[in-house]
């Protein structure tokens, strides 16, 4: 058995041990479970979803379509830019990063163009963009327990940090390519559909469950009925490909390890306990910890490990822990997942330079981000 393969059994095996042993009271173990197991389900049914949409073509359409709007290089990095944004603000930082990521390298090479600059756009707004909105990130849906706010108060809290996490890090993007961006490219003839009906099927699908996702209902219930819509349909039209690889069964399991571990050592007290305030230092404290914490370990626990109390402060450890995670392979699930794709297609990152250009992003935009998230309150 692979390391890949044993982490995520091993980590439940121990969140087994630490149950059984009485080390995580059993109390414990069910607040963690009325939290977390709505969001789990969520990650699963959007995992669905965006797989069977990417089987229609839903997102090779899209991007044929930028395609053939432009012929100049920067206008078609800026609309692939906002392909990434919407994906993520609605649909996640993971299908940005597994899903859109392969569609616009493959993009990329039709037109003749280096693949980095679209490479890297995505992962960089898959996990900068993650800020606005609830579904754009699994933290963030545990804050919103915590905070209490449906969706539109949610966004109205973040959207300063949001606008700077993802107009920076474009800014600089553009910079880093302003060469590669320049010119025009040869368009290319789109690629066909083998069956329309499927497409349009899960087209209007995944349009109907933007909006819904936003609407206040639980978001696990319109990304199942979703799931479930999209299930029946390939079903019927397109059987070969449901399969339950499609599930995202190893990080799922890696992930509930993380939520038993990290819940256990707050039952003994064992995690770090922050000042909290509300002033831009104090705030900028929060983000600082919770991008250390992420580089190191993961964003996920670093987020559960530093969580503290008051929206705007858990708004603060949000930038920190998903506008953070640019520097280390291991910061986001996402990148490692990016990474896989792009190995996979045979484009080649330099872990070097990614941390190096993530480091300078993330120590330009987080100050940027929380100081914007500071006069949005109103500067006390």
């Amino acid at each position: 058995m692979t390391f890949k393969r044993a982490l995520p059994l091993g980590g439940l095996l121990l969140g087994a041990v630490l149950l059984a042993t009485g080390l995580l009271p059993w109390p414990d173990f069910t607040e963690l479970a009325a939290r977390t197991i709505p969001i789990l389900l969520f990650v699963l049914a959007m995992t669905v979803v965006t797989e069977l949409a990417d089987a229609a073509g839903v997102f090779r359409v899209v991007t044929g379509w930028l395609a053939s709007v432009t012929r100049w290089r920067w206008v078609l990095w800026l609309l692939v830019a906002a392909l990434a944004i919407v994906s993520t603000v609605f649909l996640s930082l993971d299908t940005t990063a597994v899903l859109v990521t392969p569609v616009v390298v493959l993009l990329a090479m039709h037109t003749r163009m280096p693949p980095l600059p679209f490479a890297l756009t995505t992962i960089w707004l898959a996990n900068t963009a993650s800020v606005l909105l609830p579904v754009s990130n699994l933290t963030n849906l545990l804050a919103q327990h915590r905070m209490g706010l449906d969706p539109f108060h949610f966004a109205a809290l973040m959207w300063a940090p949001a606008a700077v996490a993802i107009v920076v890090p474009l800014a600089m993007l553009g910079i880093i390519f302003r060469r590669s961006l320049r010119g025009t490219y040869q368009q290319f003839p789109g690629e066909k559909v083998p069956d329309r009906t499927l497409l349009i099927i899960a087209g209007v699908t995944v349009a109907l469950l933007l909006p819904a996702l936003v609407s206040g209902v639980p978001v696990a219930i319109p990304a199942g009925i979703a799931a479930v819509v999209l299930l029946l349909v390939f079903a019927v039209r397109r059987r070969d490909v449901l399969s339950l690889r499609m599930l995202p069964w190893r990080p799922l399991a890696l992930t509930v390890a993380l939520f038993i571990v990290v819940q256990t050592l707050h039952a003994h007290a064992l995690t770090p306990t922050l000042a909290v305030h509300s002033g831009f230092l104090g705030l900028l404290e929060l983000a600082g910890s919770g991008v250390l914490a992420a580089n190191v370990v993961n964003n996920l626990p670093a987020y559960l490990a530093l969580e503290p109390t008051g929206s705007v402060q858990l708004a603060a450890l949000l930038i920190g822990v998903n506008v953070g995670p640019l520097i280390s392979p291991w910061a986001s699930l996402a990148t490692l997942l990016w990474h896989e794709r792009l190995r996979s297609m045979g484009v080649n990152v330099s872990w070097g330079g990614f941390a190096l250009a993530g480091l300078l992003c993330v120590v330009i935009t987080v100050p940027l981000a929380v100081l914007a998230l500071w006069l949005s309150i109103g500067a006390p």
